[in-house]
């Protein structure tokens, strides 16, 4: 058997020990189907190692369709470019579907691959647009492209844009792009289109092809490793989203799960996308453009070190329901965190400010989140304020600090003076006038000082 073929079938038939092994939320569809693009353009006639370019290319294309007969649960298709037109036309149209998806379609392919010969242009982004209609209409499937070639797009077209478009609208999934001797600055031209591999020499393109097959049709299997503040991966029971870094999609979500002996479990996945891997801590912790290594068993690795923080009464039970903080990251303005008092939570190691929504409102500032440890904060038990005979007017309350004296505005009455609320400790005043009043001279202002787990009543204009 010919060498390589032994080594696409060898590729082909990697196993994993499922026993440890679930599929991460979403059950991977079962039919792949490839289409392969195929440069025809006459650069491909240029001499690459001991033959042409296009030679080269066929031979090692044609053994590589011999190792995946076998698979019951893939398609293959061929389109080609440049092949029709002789480059002096300049046709930047010349692209067609050769051979269409089949079950049958293996010894087609090889066929027809035989008998191209290299003539015209490079219509990269024109036969993407074409590849749309390739596919058949089958949400059940996964759609790849790779595409095989030794030159850019020549024809002023935007291949990133199509692609971009393409993977957005769900037609295929992030292409393969095999650049055959090409230049050192190729990757920043193909990088936004897909996954760019160079195969500057035949062997590092047989190599290449075999690993996209391999990352396309074989199992690939992740495991999260989520690092405390020293490495160690004991971070766990959070939710880790895995997203498509090019539609945005969000493709998988699972809680994340430890064993006994703390490793994290095994999960399968598309091999073809790439990932931002986002682990839902507060706040979120983003590990940007992860490529699977297809396949084959990944381990990701994120560090999110974690403690916790418990905001709560003295002495326990309060006159507060359903009382609230609001978290930011110290030196932040944006809101982090709507934080539900008396409920402990995880936040990431670091400082924090902490506006707990009390009357009046108490801020905590440059609160430390320390790896595994408990930040306790007590706030003082309220008292009640009331006032229980309805006036209708216009007024507030103010706070009186301690030492200075400054009476800081923390309460509006909205035309109607019956109250009954916990208040923080403390002195305050209450400015009211009745609406039937004629004049402010008949404000009533009254000081008053509320005490931990007790009633302070307020009845207006008593003198």
């Amino acid at each position: 058997m010919n060498k390589l073929i032994k080594v696409f079938l060898a590729i082909l038939v990697t196993t994993f020990t499922l026993s440890n092994v679930a599929l991460a939320n979403k059950e991977l569809p079962k039919k792949t189907r490839i289409l392969f693009i195929f440069d025809c353009s006459g650069s491909m006639l240029a001499t690459w190692e001991s033959d042409t370019r296009m030679n080269n290319a066929k031979k090692v294309f044609i053994e590589m369709i011999d190792s995946l007969k076998s698979n019951k649960n893939l398609e293959i298709a061929l389109r080609c470019y440049g092949h029709q037109y002789d480059k002096v036309f300049q046709n930047c149209k010349d692209t067609k579907l050769e051979v269409p998806f089949s079950p049958k379609s293996f010894e087609l392919v090889k066929a027809k691959v035989k008998t191209l010969v290299p003539r015209g242009n490079t219509p990269i982004a024109y036969s993407l647009e074409q590849s749309a209609n390739d596919f058949p209409n089958d949400p059940n499937a996964r759609n790849v492209i790779i595409l095989i070639t030794d030159g850019l797009e020549s024809c002023n077209g935007d291949p990133c844009a199509l692609s971009f478009a393409l993977q957005k609208n769900k037609i295929f999934l992030k292409p393969f792009i095999i650049g055959l001797g090409v230049d050192d600055d190729w990757g920043k031209a193909f990088d936004c289109m897909g996954q760019f591999f160079e195969a500057k020499t035949v062997n590092q393109y047989k190599n290449i092809l075999g690993k996209i097959i391999g990352q396309t049709v074989n199992t690939t299997t992740v495991s999260i490793k989520l690092q405390d503040l020293y490495d160690k991966p004991t971070e766990t029971n959070v939710d880790v989203t895995f997203v498509n870094n090019v539609t945005g999609e969000a493709v998988y979500d699972f809680e994340h799960y430890l064993d006994g002996n703390g490793n994290p479990d095994t999960l399968v996945v598309d091999g073809v996308i790439s990932y931002d891997v986002i682990v839902n801590t507060i706040p979120a912790v983003i590990k940007r453009n992860v490529y699977l290594e297809g396949g084959k068993h990944n381990i990701i690795e994120v560090k999110c070190p974690q403690g916790t923080l418990n905001v709560n009464f003295e002495g326990g039970a309060n006159d507060y329901k359903n009382l609230n903080a609001i978290v930011k990251q110290t030196d932040s303005s944006n809101t982090l965190h709507n934080y539900k008092v008396g409920v402990k939570s995880k936040f990431i190691v670091g400082a924090y400010d902490i506006e707990v929504l009390t009357l009046p409102r108490l801020i905590f500032k440059d609160v430390q989140i320390n790896q595994s440890q408990t930040t306790t904060i007590k706030i003082p038990q309220p008292g009640v304020f009331s006032i229980p005979i309805s006036t209708a007017g216009w007024g507030s309350l103010f706070q009186v600090m301690p030492n200075t004296g400054e009476h800081k505005w923390i309460y509006e009455f909205d035309n109607n003076s019956k109250v009954l609320m916990p208040m923080q400790p403390g002195d305050y005043k209450i400015v009211f006038r009745a609406k039937g009043s004629k004049g402010a001279i008949h404000t009533d202002v009254q000081y008053f000082t509320i005490k931990p787990g007790a009633t302070t009543m307020i009845k207006l204009y008593n003198k």
